[in-house]
């Protein structure tokens, strides 16, 4: 690991001065679950790493008049015991519990979860965040791609977004806080997730100088659900992902927003599926309709297609979960 100088600050404001102009420069350590391995592996070399975990501003869950306040070290399994998670969010609460490790989620925060890097393994190999040759053609079209991106992936970008808790936190609506010495704002979660034009740049939309410090969630009433497709259930990423919200109006749904995740590389939004659900009840009939509209446009590369029908299966039945219909 290269040598680096260490900031333990104890406030927002003092963190945020600690910052760099560029990426590169400055790292932030709060759980240390991704960002300890980064630095192992020389793929990320910063100059100076800023700890937040004794920011005592950036803890604890609690409502603020309509809004769930989530602080970006809140951790998973925090998140996941919450008693107001698990009865109004359980598409969050199954989203957490989906990070299998006791370990991690004791550990592992919300704000990594959600600013973490990719898992592709070209790019933690030192191939660069877009796994590029030397002549500057894409590695991944033809290379070893059975976990890349089956949506959204024309290029330049072929990795899937690694977070756990992005699709529930888009399906409800949230919001992340970003903060600077400069000022402060509020960033939908589905905008804080970019494709990424170069090496240079990141996956989200949090500049070098800014600090994401809390997640705000809407708490008006929504039947809500996650539902992953994993190849093991021991510690690993999940194949596909599906999260849902349902507004009702009686036994129909008014409006939904279907979000899968780990297929493409930004969480991705189903809309086609949420307007072949619109105005209809959810049965097995119905979710499995919105289930093939949400992968009708998917481009699987040469080794991933068999993820086209996992994701149709975790859209379905997290449908079915959300409305508490039989499959």
């Amino acid at each position: 690991m290269q040598a680096f100088e260490y900031a333990n600050p104890t406030t927002i404001s003092e963190a945020v001065s600690l910052l760099g102009s560029r990426w590169g420069e400055v790292d932030v350590l709060a759980g240390g679950t991704d960002q300890i391995s980064l630095m192992k592996e020389y793929i990320h070399t910063p100059k100076r790493v800023v700890n937040i975990k004794n920011i005592r501003e950036l803890s604890g869950i609690r409502r603020s008049g309509a809004t769930l306040r989530i602080g970006a070290t809140v951790t998973l399994d925090e998140l996941a015991e919450n008693a107001e998670i698990r009865k109004a969010f359980p598409s969050l609460h199954q989203a957490a519990l989906g990070v299998s490790s006791p370990q991690i989620r004791n550990m592992g925060t919300v704000g990594g979860d959600l600013c973490q890097r990719p898992r592709c393994w070209y790019f933690r190999n030192g191939f660069g965040l877009l796994a590029k040759n030397k002549d500057g053609s894409a590695l991944v079209p033809n290379g070893e791609n059975r976990y890349h991106a089956i949506l959204g992936n024309s290029g330049p970008a072929y990795f899937v977004s690694a977070s756990s808790l992005a699709p529930a936190l888009i399906a409800l609506g949230a919001k992340v806080k970003l903060v600077s010495a400069s000022g402060d704002r509020e960033v939908a979660v589905d905008k804080f997730f970019v494709t990424p034009q170069n090496d240079a740049s990141r996956e989200i939309a949090l500049l070098p100088n800014e600090l994401l410090t809390e997640i705000l969630v809407p708490t008006a009433a929504t039947r809500n659900a996650t539902y992953e497709v994993r190849q093991k259930e021991a510690l690993d990423w999940p194949l596909a992902t599906a999260s849902v919200a349902l507004k009702m109006k009686g036994s129909t749904v008014a409006s939904s927003r279907i979000v899968l995740g780990h297929v493409a590389p930004t969480p991705w939004l189903a809309t086609e599926a949420d307007q072949a659900l619109a105005g209809k009840s959810v049965t097995a009939e119905t979710a499995e309709e919105a289930a093939k509209a949400a992968l009708a446009k998917a481009t699987p590369l040469s080794e991933n297609g068999y993820k086209v029908q996992l994701a149709r299966v975790a859209v379905k039945r997290a449908l079915l979960a959300a409305a508490g219909a039989k499959g």
